[in-house]
C-alpha cells in the first residue's frame, strides 16, 4: 500500500503535502479521509480510515482493567484527529501532534505499508543511523524460520 521515504516541508500555516505517490494510492483505494494520531519512536502514525477502524477495534479490545492498556488507549485516542486532503494534497497537522513529534519544519513521510509515519527529519535520521546496521540481525530473530 504505502512504501517509500520522501522529504517535505510544513508550510507556514501548518500544513504538510503528502506525497504524490501516497495521493495516487489513497485515489485508487478511495481513501478520502485519513486518521493521524501519536505513534511510537517519536513519531506520528497516520491510517487509512478503513485502517484506523481496524486498529481501533484491536485496541478497544485490549482490557481496560489493566493500567497499561488504558494509558496506551488514552495517549492513541486523545490524539487522533481526522485529517483530508485540501485540492494541493495538504493536510493540517495540529500543534499537538507537531509538538509530540519534535516537528518543527522538515519531515520525511515513511510509508511503511499499512500506515504513513511522519517524523522530524533529524528524528528519522537518527532512528535510521542507529538502526540499519542491526537489520540483519532484527531480521534473523523476528523471522527465525
Amino acid at each position: 500500500m504505502f512504501y517509500g521515504e520522501f522529504e517535505h516541508s510544513i508550510d507556514r500555516k501548518g500544513r504538510l503535502i503528502l506525497p504524490a505517490k501516497f495521493r495516487e494510492v489513497a485515489k485508487n483505494q478511495f481513501v478520502e479521509k485519513f486518521f493521524v494520531t501519536r505513534g511510537l519512536d517519536k513519531c506520528l502514525f497516520m491510517f487509512s480510515e478503513e485502517e484506523w477502524r481496524s486498529q481501533e477495534n484491536k485496541f478497544k479490545s485490549m482490557p481496560f482493567t489493566k493500567q497499561q492498556s488504558r494509558t496506551f488507549n488514552r495517549l492513541l485516542f486523545s490524539g487522533a484527529v481526522e485529517v483530508s486532503f485540501d485540492k494541493q494534497g495538504r493536510i493540517l497537522l495540529p500543534q499537538y501532534l507537531k509538538d509530540f513529534a519534535d516537528i518543527k519544519k522538515d519531515v520525511m513521510i515513511v510509508g511503511v505499508s499499512n500506515r504513513i509515519e511522519i517524523w522530524a527529519k533529524d528524528k528519522w535520521q537518527e532512528f535510521f543511523a542507529n538502526t540499519r546496521q542491526s537489520f540483519e540481525e532484527i531480521a534473523e530473530k523476528l523471522m527465525d524460520v
